[in-house]
Parts: structure tokens; sequence; C-alpha cells
């Protein structure tokens, strides 16, 4: 999964911009919106002014009304313009307005973390792609490491404002948080991760005195910061922990399951389903994967049941790394081997390259197995496939081929790194991300993977469609939650009956999905859609159909709502038919 994935459920952020005029043209409201994305963004304002970020984002309520009073307008002006125009600015315009909208209707500041991320992740995640290298950059690296306590501050107002009207989150996602805020407290500032930037000061053009005074200011603002995550502790564990919610879900929540749809319709971006007709998908489609899996179980000659050849994989050292480096080596040498493959299946591929990295230590135990970290070619940082090596005896080698193509190649990198490149489109389509086009294309990508022959073994193979099950089960668990008002050990039920995945890596998954209401139902829609649209070209092109042609033209204009990318590819087929 993306790192930089903004949930409706995570807090928006906001800042004051000016009122919206009224609109005349699609031109105008595409420049009214980036001016307005860039009010709302402290780095993207800082980029546009050629400066560096010295402030983390307002979420203070006052700035959350207007920011929302503003895209409402901009909402008004889209619809009146709608008989005028068509394409992906129309619809990508009215999901992200419509979040924004929603996410203040909703306050979903009142929650603003899932478990495995959250405002308290985001300053160390932003140190590791910060280099402090000028005089510029190290001191606004300081200005927004002293700006830590203000952001907190506001944060624990919008959490305290959740206690108050009884919207808080799960202790299960509190726990894991709490675990990443104490990892940021060390003794040691110069041992936090948020003095990495500072250390590139040492191959900079500064004098030896600049570089040692700028070092000793950062360590100044460091030790201000870890203060911050002290009092940030103190908070969750005084306070809010005894306030957590009773049920794991949000459906027993006041309006809970109004939200809980709100969330889904958000992360299925145009897919048009109800929870109900989710958990009904959901339920399809673990009957057909499973199918599939004991086939192979057959294949391989594997005398027993489905859960002994489960308790086969999941204990057998065979399918287990014996270092961290090992797993990290066999990470890397998977992605060479899926890089190989890609000219085969795409006409296009990015610029931008990617390595292959350890989830850092200090929230490894709480974070999911694999995720992907974007790139940015103009500050020279390539993209990041981040492997988790804690627990190694809880990452299962006949999996991680399956995860490798979801978070490197041809998944996330591939997607994401095209869509940075993209020109002649507003700034806004080069960074926005549709959970079900982006985590449906992952997804997507490790069948893609099993159809160029990428997985070696039976195993490798069950691996992938253990992988699969998973995220069939999402859509099961997931709708449980948070619209029927299941109980955890439910949730987990369809997990452990029915996927090869280690137990620690259900347990971290479900509670992601109990701390991130809707996220997890857009991996299956999304790559169910992507499979749907090709089978419609294939049959509608016949020998004519190319496959390099569909994906370039799939991820060619950037990641869309999927009804956005219906008619994108419905209009392609088109035009081939035609010629």
């Amino acid at each position: 999964m993306h790192a930089t994935i903004r949930s409706l459920f995570v807090a928006l952020c906001c800042a004051m911009a000016t009122p919206i005029a009224a609109t005349e043209t699609l031109a105008d409201l595409i420049a009214e919106y980036e001016a307005f994305d860039q009010a709302g963004s402290p780095e993207e304002s800082a980029k546009a002014a050629g400066e560096e970020p010295t402030k983390w984002s307002d979420v203070s309520p006052q700035f959350v009304a207007e920011r929302a009073e503003q895209a409402a307008e901009m909402l008004r002006s889209l619809e009146a313009l709608e008989d005028t125009y068509s394409g992906p600015e129309i619809a990508i315009l009215r999901h992200l307005l419509t979040a924004q909208v929603n996410a203040h209707a909703y306050d979903t500041a009142r929650i603003p973390f899932v478990g495995d991320w959250g405002f308290f992740a985001q300053p160390p995640f932003t140190a590791m792609r910060t280099r402090a290298n000028t005089r510029e950059k190290a001191e606004a690296w300081i200005a927004r490491l002293k700006d830590l306590p203000r952001y907190f501050d506001d944060q624990i107002t919008n959490m305290t404002r959740g206690i108050d009207t009884g919207w808080t989150q799960n202790a299960d996602p509190l726990s894991t948080s709490v675990a990443q805020i104490k990892a940021q407290i060390v003794e040691n500032p110069t041992d936090s991760t948020l003095f990495t930037p500072f250390l590139s000061l040492d191959n900079s053009s500064l004098s030896k005195d600049e570089v040692a005074t700028l070092k000793a200011e950062g360590e100044a603002a460091v030790e201000t910061a870890i203060s911050a995550y002290e009092a940030l502790l103190t908070f969750m564990e005084a306070e809010y922990a005894p306030a957590t919610r009773a049920g794991a879900g949000i459906a027993k929540l006041e309006g809970g399951q109004e939200a809980y749809a709100v969330h889904v319709a958000f992360h299925t971006a145009g897919a048009g389903y109800s929870p109900e007709e989710i958990h009904q998908l959901g339920q399809s489609e673990v009957a057909r994967i499973r199918a599939d899996m004991e086939s192979i179980i057959a294949e391989v000659g594997f005398e027993g049941t489905f859960e002994d050849f489960v308790d086969f994989l999941r204990t057998d050292p065979q399918f287990y790394a014996n270092s961290a480096e090992e797993l990290l080596e066999k990470a890397s040498e998977m992605s060479k081997r899926l890089d190989a493959i890609l000219p085969r299946y795409f006409k296009t591929l990015p610029r931008l390259p990617y390595g292959v990295e350890a989830v850092p230590a200090s929230i490894a135990p709480g974070y999911t197995t694999g995720r992907y970290s974007g790139g940015d070619a103009e500050k020279g940082i390539a993209g990041t496939y981040l492997v988790n090596t804690y627990a190694l005896d809880q990452r299962p080698l006949y999996e991680l081929p399956a995860l490798s193509a979801h978070e490197a190649v041809p998944g996330h990198h591939l997607q994401i790194a095209l869509a940075q490149e993209l020109v002649d489109v507003p700034d806004f389509r080069r960074s926005y991300y549709a959970t079900a086009f982006g985590e449906g294309w992952g997804l997507y990508s490790e069948k893609l993977a099993g159809e160029a022959g990428f997985y070696r073994t039976p195993y490798e193979r069950f691996g992938q469609l253990s992988y699969e099950m998973w995220r069939a089960c999402r859509l099961v668990a997931d709708t449980g939650l948070h619209h029927y008002g299941w109980t955890r050990a439910q949730a987990e039920a369809c997990f452990v009956e029915n996927t090869a995945l280690a137990p620690l890596n259900i347990q971290t998954e479900v509670t992601r999905y109990i701390g991130w209401p809707g996220q997890a139902t857009a991996y299956k829609v999304g790559e169910l859609k992507i499979l749907e649209l090709r089978a419609t070209a294939k049959e509608a092109l016949g020998e004519a159909f190319d496959i390099r042609e569909f994906h370039d033209v799939l991820l060619g204009a950037g990641a869309m709502p999927l009804d956005a990318l219906e008619e994108r590819i419905n209009e392609w087929i088109a035009a081939e038919t035609t010629e």
C-alpha cells in the first residue's frame, strides 16, 4: 500500500485560502482548485513559492470549516460545468472536493490516526525524505521541528472533541500508535530519525563552523520535537486510552453506518457499491479463490486438510528467511526479475528508479508487511519499496513475490512514477491518488505477475492466491466491522480460515481495518474493475487487442475514479474499432 494515501478518515490538511470567485470555465475552476490545494498544504505552498516548508498542516476547526465552505462553493461551480465539459478532471475534482466537504461534515479530524499511520508518523517519514544540505533547507527543517508542538496541540484539541462526542478510535489501533509515538522518544536527539536530515550537511558546501552551528540548532529543535511527542504520549495514555470506543468498528457509534457508507464511497471512488453489496461480493470472491487454492494443494500432492496445509506453510523453516539481510536480498532479487518482465507488458516505463529498504525499526512492530513510498525526481529521491523485517518467522517467503509485484513493479512504483511524469496536465493530476485505482492496480499487478510466469513454485502461486484471498476477506471483514457491528474475532475468522497469512500479519491487518473504515474495500473492487475492462477490450478488439497498449491507456492519464476510468477505456475501444 502507498504511504501517502490521503485517507478520508485521517484529517485533511487545512489552511486559509482566499474566497472562491464565480467560475466560468473549467480552466478557471482548475486554477482555483490548485490555489486552494496549495493553500492547504505547507509543502505545496512552499514549492510554488520556490521555498522550503517551515510548518505542518493547520487542522484547527476554524480552518477546516472555511476550507469545507470553499470546497462546497467549488462543487457548485463544477456542477454548473458538467454539461459543457467531460474528462478525468471533472471526475477527479468532484471526488476531491466531495471528500473535503465530507471530512468537515463528519468531523473526521476527531480521529486523526488509523493504527499503523497517523499525524505523529508524518514527521519521521518526512525526515527520511528530507535532505538539509543547504543553510536554507536546514533552517526550514529546524522551523518545522519547532512547529511540531503547535501541530500536535491542534491534533489533541480535535481528539478531545472526539472524546466529548463519543467518536474515538478503538484500543487496538491506539496501542500500535502509542508504540510508534514511544519510538520517537529517544534520550539522545542525534539518535532520532528527525535528526537525519542534518546528516547531509556533512556533504554540503558549508564551512565546518556553519555545519556545527546548524547541527547544534538542529539538535535543540529535535529536543523540542521530542518534548512534543512526550506530551502527546501523556495525553494518549492518560486521557485518550480510557475513552476509546467499545466496539471494534464504527457501526454502533451515532451515525456510524452513514459515515461508513461515505468512507466506502470515497475509497472505492466511482464504483457505486453499497456496504451490503461489497459484503456479498467479498463472500463470492472468497468461495472462488478457495477453490483455486484447493487445486494447488492437490497439485503438490499434500495429504491433509486445508488447515493442515496452511499450518505446514506457517511453520516449515524452508519458507522463512534467517536474517533481515536475507529477506531484503530476496526482495531485491525478485524486484529485478520483475523489472525484466515490464517491457513485455508496457510500452511506456517511468524514468524514476526505486530501491528496496527495510521498514524503520522504530515503527516496524505495528507496521504492515510492506509498503511503497513515492519518490521525487526533482529532489533526487527514488521510490522506495519498504519491506518489514521485524519478526522474521511471520514474513513467509512464499508471499514475498506477490508483495513485491504489488509494492514495486508492475504495481505502485510503476503506476505512481508514471503519474508523476505526466505532462500538459494540472498539477493535482500528478499527485492524485484514488484508492480503488491505485490499490486495485497493485492487486491486479500480483495477478499480472502470475500471468507473466513470475511465480516459480506452486507455493509461490499459493502465496499469490493467499494474498488475493486476503483482499477478498477484507471486503467481508471491513463491512462486517463497520456496517454490521462485528467483533474483532468475527473479522479475523475469514483470514484464519482461508489464507496462509502469518498470525501476526492477520492481527496487524485487522487492527488497520478497525482503525481505517472503508480503505480495505478498495483493493478488490479496483482489481475487479480493471479485469472487467480488460475483458471488455479483448472481446471488442479480438486479435487486435494489445496488452501493452491497454496498460498504457489505463495508466497513461494517471489515477482517476473508476467510473472515469471506464469511460476512458470505452473511448479507446471505440477509437480502435473505428480506425
